[in-house]
């Protein structure tokens, strides 16, 4: 019975885990399309159009990016984006994506993106996932069951709790209510995927991993990847070397020049960062290799926010307009009063700012944070815009 029950619930969600897969991708083309500049407003018989792509453009575009190899594919991509919804003709008046050069919009960029009980369910979803994954030891760890370990597993019960202190329910029983929609919705499983969502000691996992490498290329299989089993960010932080036992991390270096890229970064989704404090640049649209976090503080010495404000000092304040990408902003802040930047994604859109390590955080939108500790930091970047500004203090470069 219980069998059958995992397989009716797999079957229920397979429809709309494929939607979900569907609006994760087309978000990540969309802010990669802004990046580039190939969404833009754009004039035709003396009217603007805002935020729109040329359809021969973007499949130009694709096939120039590798993400899709001819036309007839390109084409193909789009149609499945135009068939969901996420984009649409300026005038609706082509109920085919055309390989021509008319305007199409992305529904996101204009308001008309249909908001629908299960589009709700699924972004709720996310959101949950982005905030349990920038929680320090919180309810999703490793744990074993069936004779085997299950990465960043919940329990159902805790779970639940989490929910209450976060304030994303009111009481138990609607806590129980959202577990089981996001179950229903391919978001979340049982880890045997023979169980319904219920407030006990049953253990769940999320089964959609928001933070995965999406290529436009998936949009034509039926296939719905699930969550890997280990993928600690999606920036992939490691150790240098995985058979150690030391915790070691590579970092980027403050004078190692910063290679500027052109892909796409951010989302008004998935703005996170892991359990380590990173914010991970997505890898989905950059060939960057990996940035590796290092726990140990890369400052030489400790200095406080008098040493930083000190008239005649030598440090400099410099200013940072960052704007998020698919999962978050591409760098990784630490220590307390004040806090500074421990490492920057060098294909992230931190570093194309020009944020370099060993920097020491000033401001955040506005907002003095020279007494604060990086979790409150990280916590005021995550609940902010997607346009994060930033105020830094750096040490002034020797004469020569």
């Amino acid at each position: 019975m219980m069998e059958g029950l995992g397989k009716s619930l797999q079957g229920k969600s397979a429809a709309l885990e494929r939607m979900a897969e569907v609006l994760v991708t087309g978000e990540q083309l969309r802010l990669c399309l802004h990046e580039g500049k190939v969404i833009k407003d754009r004039r035709h018989h003396l009217r603007t159009y805002p935020n729109c792509f040329v359809a021969k453009e973007l499949i130009d575009w694709l096939i120039e990016h590798k993400e899709a190899p001819d036309r007839v594919t390109g084409i193909r991509i789009m149609q499945k984006l135009l068939d969901q919804s996420i984009i649409h003709h300026v005038c609706d008046e082509h109920m085919e994506f055309k390989d021509m050069k008319l305007f199409y919009r992305f529904r996101i960029d204009d308001g008309t993106f249909p908001m629908d009980n299960e589009a709700k369910v699924f972004m709720r979803g996310q959101r949950i996932y982005e905030k349990l994954m920038s929680t320090d030891n919180g309810p999703m760890q490793t744990r074993q069951e069936g004779g085997r370990n299950h990465d960043r597993t919940l329990v159902a019960s805790e779970f639940v709790d989490w929910l209450l202190q976060e304030g994303e329910v009111a009481n138990r029983e609607e806590a129980e209510q959202l577990g089981q929609r996001l179950l229903e919705h391919g978001i979340l499983q049982h880890v045997t995927n023979q169980s319904p969502f219920v407030d006990g000691q049953l253990l769940f996992q999320f089964r959609m991993n928001f933070r995965r490498r999406r290529r436009l290329m998936e949009l034509l299989t039926d296939r719905c990847p699930s969550i890997p089993e280990n993928h600690d960010s999606p920036f992939c932080l490691r150790r240098q070397n995985p058979n150690a036992s030391s915790n070691s991390f590579q970092s980027v270096s403050p004078s190692k020049e910063v290679k500027m890229v052109s892909a796409v970064r951010r989302s008004s989704m998935t703005s996170g960062c892991s359990t380590n404090g990173f914010y991970g640049s997505s890898p989905v649209l950059s060939s960057s290799p990996p940035v590796m976090c290092n726990p140990k503080s890369v400052l030489k010495k400790k200095v406080t926010p008098e040493e930083l404000l000190s008239p005649g000092g030598p440090y400099v304040k410099k200013t940072f307009t960052i704007v998020g990408d698919a999962v978050g902003w591409g760098f990784v802040v630490r220590g307390c009063k004040p806090c500074h930047i421990q490492a920057v994604d060098p294909g992230g859109p931190a570093a194309a700012a020009g944020m370099k390590v060993c920097q020491f955080v000033i401001s955040v939108n506005g907002l003095n944070v020279l007494v604060l500790d990086y979790r409150t930091v990280s916590k005021l970047i995550l609940t902010g815009p997607r346009t994060v500004v930033m105020e830094v203090m750096e040490e002034k470069e020797a004469d020569h």
